[in-house]
């Protein structure tokens, strides 16, 4: 369990931000599941709605996200409307965020690894960095949530999922007793994952799913003595106490 009980004046605990509805199912949905199961309340915010997508549309998107959130546990989950495919880092859109993040009063957030193939991912990774600054500045308006103005707030922790960038992680956490959950997590995008003609060469095929998605969990975990795993990155050197405590056997 907790070892530091939830913040009375948080709505979560831990909150993903991720450029589109599927994204943090593909990268840290077994972390969720995880810090769920030690009592941490967690959410997700989605930062577009799925309008231009090759494969379904932003109600599919909706609808499965949020069998998607049932099977992940979450506490909360909602999405903003930045356009699909032209995510911007601007300072109306890093408002929006910080007054999420305000209003949800998360200690840990959770973004998209801030180098990738997909535009909206990586520039996710510095708006939602940009924001969780702004977030804290007390002087900083944003805007109130049914007449309510919440005061100022910044996530004590910024991690970044790395599971399809090139790098070696900073930690890696055991997603193992969660790997058929987080699959499930994602197959509820049946829009986006059930075989279909169209985009068939950008997706992967159906029957490939399950393989490639525990092959990958299994890669991260071989790494840190596990079964299964899902790989971050934090930008700041890591604290040691006691060194007798260290995990992960070195030979």
């Amino acid at each position: 369990m907790t070892t530091m009980p939830p913040s009375q004046d948080s709505i979560v605990d831990i909150l993903a931000i991720a450029a589109h509805r599927d994204d943090v199912e593909q990268t840290c949905g077994g972390t969720l599941l995880a810090m769920h199961a030690r009592g941490w309340r967690t959410g997700i915010l989605d930062l577009t709605r799925g309008e231009s997508g090759t494969r379904g549309t932003a109600a599919d998107r909706e609808a499965e996200a949020d069998a998607a959130a049932r099977i992940l546990n979450v506490t909360h989950r909602e999405a903003l409307d930045l356009p699909d495919g032209n995510v911007q880092n601007t300072l109306e859109n890093r408002l929006k965020l910080a007054s999420i993040l305000r209003r949800l009063r998360p200690r840990v957030v959770i973004l998209p690894y801030w180098q990738g193939r997909h535009p909206d991912h990586y520039t996710t990774a510095t708006l939602g960095y940009e924001a969780c600054f702004l977030s804290g500045l007390a002087k900083v308006e944003t805007t109130p949530t049914n007449g309510e103005q919440h005061s100022p707030h910044r996530p004590f922790k910024i991690i970044y999922a790395s599971l399809y960038a090139d790098v070696r992680p900073t930690f890696v956490v055991d997603i193992t007793p969660f790997a058929e959950q987080r699959l499930q997590s994602l197959l509820a995008y049946r829009s986006q994952y059930a075989t279909q003609p169209q985009g068939g060469t950008l997706f992967v095929p159906e029957e490939d799913i399950r393989e490639r998605t525990l092959a990958t969990a299994r890669h991260y975990g071989l790494l840190a003595g596990v079964r299964y795993a899902e790989p971050f990155v934090q930008k700041e050197i890591g604290l040691v106490d006691d060194l007798v405590l260290l995990p992960v056997q070195s030979i």
